[in-house]
């Protein structure tokens, strides 16, 4: 299966003004689509190319460092737009995903502190994470293009904490691309598919 560019399930303007039109343009069709033309070359190489992205991640990982770093951010990213909806974020979960929330992660309100703390301590580049691991949501963060997928886990929410993600629209602040992510973009819908899938 060769990696494709997914079109994004909005407009460039929908996630305006928590992000901007000029950051997905940047995002999507440059860094994702990147990751997507370096990885189908080196998936081909590798003799991976027949393979679903989730295989060529974890078949990659500590053995082919580049097709890895594409393979995984290709993956990454597939979800990241998904994760994200216009009118999305806030505290209203649906009902499987706020039960879960309350008996993994200490409720809401933590949860966000979290999931804030690990994408701002993440050193250099990399994502912060919820994953269902051992039936229980877990927050983790990993470099790079790293996932939960090659720690045993199967991620449900994550965030891009490279800088290219957020640097047009908040310079270097982080946190408060992190705050706007979670209160206004969050897609609990899409997080709750795959919250169903993971179990």
């Amino acid at each position: 299966m060769a990696f494709e560019l997914p079109a994004l399930p909005y407009d460039y303007e929908a996630l305006q003004p928590y992000m901007s039109k000029e950051t997905l343009e940047y995002h999507h069709d440059k860094h994702h689509k990147a990751y997507v033309d370096n990885g189908n070359k080196l998936a081909a190489e590798a003799g991976l190319g027949d393979l679903s992205v989730e295989e060529v991640v974890k078949q990659s990982f500590g053995k082919n460092a580049g097709l890895f770093n594409n393979a995984a951010q290709h993956y990454n990213h597939i979800h990241f737009w998904k994760w994200m909806k216009k009118g999305g974020g806030g505290n209203k979960l649906p009902g499987a995903l706020q039960k879960a929330v309350d008996s993994d992660l200490g409720g809401y309100d933590k949860f966000k502190a979290d999931f804030i703390a690990a994408g701002t301590t993440q050193f250099g580049s990399g994502w912060a994470w919820v994953s269902v691991k051992d039936g229980k949501l877990a927050i983790s963060k990993t470099p790079n293009g790293e996932n939960p997928l090659v720690h045993g886990a199967s991620p449900i929410l994550g965030v891009d904490v490279w800088e290219h993600s957020y640097y047009i629209d908040y310079r270097n602040a982080r946190p408060k691309y992190l705050e706007a992510f979670v209160d206004s973009l969050i897609n609990w819908d899409h997080v709750l598919e795959m919250y169903e899938k993971a179990k």
